[in-house]
């Protein structure tokens, strides 16, 4: 089956791009994804480890997609996983501060982060979904502020504004 690339234009994107692939778990499963639709449940017996965490990292990078397997008569549908790409291409500009930046928001554990992260959250929850309007009320700047959200399990970045992630599937 032949792969897509998956091209990167989005500064903020290399935050998924490095939280994914940035761990030999997430890259294993990855790995494993490369040639057939698998359940959680067959990944998690192959690679010898709970796989939901890299899942739910992988799915939200872009790099996994998912669709429902029609059960046998009388089971439970099950979700199945593949991989998306199989190569990448980047192709932006950002200044050397932003950079940065990103790449520490990649790399720091969650408590680092906690707070700013808490931040914007709130803001969020309470209608400010704007960047421009993030940006004023939290005094960071937009990159900053976009690489936060893409590593957050709850934030979505869309376009110029920031939503809450409700469950889509």
């Amino acid at each position: 089956m032949g792969k897509r690339t998956r091209i990167i234009n989005e500064p903020s994107d290399i935050v998924l791009l490095l939280r994914a692939f940035g761990s030999d778990a997430h890259k294993t499963i990855f790995a494993s994804l490369q040639n057939e639709w698998k359940t959680e449940e067959e990944l998690d017996k192959e690679v010898g480890f709970k796989t939901t965490e890299s899942l739910k990292i992988l799915k939200k990078s872009g790099f996994v997609e998912s669709k429902w397997r029609m059960p046998k008569p009388g089971e439970k549908p099950d979700k199945e996983y593949h991989s998306s790409y199989s190569r990448v291409h980047v192709n932006f500009q950002c200044s050397v501060e932003d950079l940065s930046d990103l790449i520490m928001i990649t790399f720091k554990n969650d408590s680092e982060i906690r707070d700013d992260l808490k931040l914007i959250e709130n803001e969020v929850e309470n209608g400010n979904q704007s960047m421009n309007g993030l940006q004023r009320a939290i005094d960071k700047n937009i990159m900053f502020i976009r690489g936060l959200a893409k590593r957050s399990p709850i934030l979505n970045v869309k376009g110029q504004r920031i939503e809450m992630v409700g469950e889509t599937e």
